[in-house]
C-alpha cells in the first residue's frame, strides 16, 4: 500500500481549502495571495509571522481564520511587562483540595494571535518555543497539550523598533513563513469603508470546516508526493545558502524540512497530489528569508531583508530547474 495520497483525499483537502479561502475573502479584501499563504501554513501545521504596519488587517486575518474553522481564538498583546506565566498559565495552590491546580493561559487555543511579539522580553518570547514545536506546555515538570490544530499567528511592526526585543534566531526558525500584507488597493479599501463592521470581534462568519477536517487536511499534506529530483533541487538551494558569502549562516535542517512541507501544502492548494518545482520557487522567500541574516549586518533592518531576498532570488536563478 502506497504511503502517498491521491484521489478522493486530495479532492477533500482541496475542497476544505477552497471553503476556508471563500470564507476569509468575506472579511479580507484584495489579499488573496496572503490568504493562500496562511492556508499553506495551516495545511503544513506551521506558524506564520506577519511583519507589517499597524491597521492593515493582521488581527482580522487571524480571527477570520479561527472563525472559519470553528476553532478557539486567543489574542495575547505582548508588552515589556508580560511574564511567561501570562502566556502559558500558572499552578495555583487550592486550599480546599490541598494541591496545586494548573490554570491554563491564553496559549491554550487553536489560533493564538501573538500581537507585537517583539515587544516582550526574550524570557517571555521563549515561553512560546516549546508550544510552537510540540503543541505542549510544561509547567512544574508536567506537560499539558494545547490541543489540535494549533497555530501561533505572530505579528510585529517592521518600522518601529524602539522598546522592542528582536526575536532570536532559534525562534525565527520555528516560524514556517514570514509574510507581508501591505496596503489594500483603492477599490478594496472602498469596500472596507462601506462595511458597517468596526472591530474584528464583531466579524460574523459561519464555520466552513470542522477541526477534524482541518486535521485531515494537515495529515493529507504530509502524504503529498515529492519526486527525488525536486528534493535534490530543494537541497541545492539550501546548500547554496550555506556557502553564500553574504550570509552569516545558511538554512538549517528545520528550514529545509519547512520548505518541503510548505511545498506539499501548496500542491494541495492547487489540487495536486505531487510537488512541482514552481511550488518550491514560489515559497523560497516567505519560507527561507527570515531564517537568514547578512554577514555584514545593515543598520536598516528593511534594507537587510531586501538584500537577503535579492540574494535568495539570485541563488534560485543560478540553479537549473528540474524537469
Amino acid at each position: 500500500m502506497s504511503d502517498f495520497v491521491s484521489g478522493p483525499a486530495v479532492t477533500d483537502a482541496k475542497q476544505t481549502i477552497d471553503r476556508l479561502r471563500t470564507s476569509m475573502r468575506q472579511t479580507i479584501k484584495g489579499k488573496d495571495e496572503v490568504i493562500d499563504q496562511i492556508l499553506i501554513c495551516l495545511a503544513a501545521a506551521g506558524h506564520p509571522l506577519i511583519e507589517d504596519l499597524p491597521g492593515v488587517g493582521k488581527t482580522t486575518l487571524a480571527y477570520s481564520l479561527a472563525r472559519s474553522m470553528d476553532c478557539a481564538f486567543a489574542r495575547i498583546q505582548f508588552t515589556s511587562d508580560l511574564l511567561p506565566s501570562d502566556v502559558t498559565g500558572v499552578s495555583i495552590y487550592d486550599d480546599l483540595e490541598k494541591r496545586f491546580i494548573f490554570k491554563k493561559g491564553p496559549v491554550f487555543a487553536n489560533v493564538v494571535l501573538a500581537d507585537e511579539i517583539n515587544r516582550a522580553t526574550p524570557k517571555t518570547q521563549s515561553a512560546l518555543l516549546e508550544v510552537m514545536d510540540r503543541a505542549k506546555v510544561t509547567v512544574d515538570g508536567e506537560p499539558h497539550d494545547v490541543g489540535a490544530p494549533f497555530m501561533v499567528f505572530a505579528t510585529q511592526n517592521p518600522v518601529d523598533y524602539e522598546g522592542t526585543f528582536p526575536l532570536p534566531e532559534s525562534q525565527m526558525d520555528r516560524f514556517l513563513m514570514r509574510l507581508h500584507m501591505g496596503y489594500p488597493k483603492e477599490a478594496d479599501e472602498l469596500d472596507i469603508l462601506r462595511a458597517t463592521r468596526h472591530a474584528y470581534d464583531s466579524i460574523a462568519l459561519n464555520a466552513v470546516a470542522t477541526r477534524e477536517q482541518v486535521l485531515h487536511l494537515q495529515e493529507t499534506s504530509q502524504q503529498v508526493f515529492v519526486e527525488d529530483s525536486v528534493l535534490e533541487y530543494m537541497l541545492k538551494i539550501v546548500g547554496a545558502t550555506r556557502t553564500e558569502a553574504e550570509f552569516k549562516a545558511g538554512i538549517s535542517v528545520r528550514g529545509s524540512l519547512a520548505l518541503k512541507h510548505a511545498a506539499q501544502s501548496r500542491a494541495l492548494l492547487f489540487g495536486r497530489d505531487f510537488v512541482i518545482p514552481e511550488d518550491v520557487q514560489e515559497l523560497i522567500v516567505p519560507v527561507l528569508a527570515h531564517r537568514l541574516s547578512l554577514l555584514r549586518q545593515s543598520s536598516d533592518p528593511m534594507e537587510e531583508r531586501r538584500a537577503v531576498t535579492a540574494a535568495l532570488r539570485r541563488i534560485v536563478g543560478s540553479l537549473p530547474t528540474p524537469v
